[in-house]
Parts: structure tokens; C-alpha cells; sequence
């Protein structure tokens, strides 16, 4: 049976307390399942109920500059992955438009591996 997930990808580099780095993963994580829900696209509904049936795995990942938060990103889209790009409103610890966080997927986790494989955990 084939497993599905969701990996965060945040910065590392920005510091973010532990309150402010588990935000910006939720906010990644449900821009990443509006846009399945938005999309029509009948694959990526797929997957969302099958990963939703099987508990929502998540994975919280880190990268150290904005130039790896952007190749996740690019690389997800490519693969035509869902995937959610979250900039900071700036109201409390960073600068307005500070990008933060990617999630990708719900997606099978073959796919989301081949994305974000190589990470650490956050």
C-alpha cells in the first residue's frame, strides 16, 4: 500500500522562536491543502483522502538560506506536486514578505522524498 505525507520546510537561519516556527509550519501546511482543495485537480484529491485517512504524516524539515526554500519550492512545483510558498505578515519577530516555510504535499511519499529527501529534520 503506498504511504502519503506532507514535509515543512523551514528556515533555520531566521531564528524563529519555537512559537513563530510552529505557525509558520501550519500556515504551510493548510495553504498546501487549500490549494488541492482549490484546484480540481482529481489527482491531488486523491491523495489528500488518502493521506488524510491514514493520519496526516508530517514531516518538519529545515533549510539555511531563502535560496534552498525557493529550489524546494521550484523542484515541487516541477514535479507537479501541491505546494505552498508562505511569506511572513511581519507582525511580530520578521520583516513583512520574510519567506519562511514550503510544504509539500499531501503527495505520495515516494514523490515528497524525492523533493526533500536530502533534509535534516528541523
Amino acid at each position: 500500500m503506498e504511504e502519503f505525507k506532507q514535509a515543512i520546510v523551514l528556515r533555520r537561519d531566521l531564528r524563529m522562536g519555537r512559537g513563530k516556527a510552529a505557525a509558520q509550519a501550519a500556515h504551510a501546511s493548510c495553504e498546501a491543502v487549500f490549494l488541492v482543495l482549490r484546484s480540481g485537480n482529481e489527482v491531488w484529491l486523491r491523495w489528500l483522502e488518502e493521506w488524510r485517512a491514514r493520519g496526516q504524516p508530517k514531516i518538519v524539515l529545515r533549510v539555511d538560506s531563502v535560496r534552498e526554500l525557493g529550489e524546494i519550492y521550484s523542484a515541487a512545483v516541477d514535479e507537479g506536486l501541491p505546494s505552498s510558498f508562505i511569506r511572513d505578515a511581519g507582525r511580530t519577530q520578521l520583516e513583512p514578505g520574510t519567506p519562511t516555510a514550503v510544504a509539500v504535499g499531501p503527495a505520495p511519499s515516494s514523490r515528497v522524498d524525492k523533493i526533500t529527501g536530502r533534509l535534516k529534520l528541523y
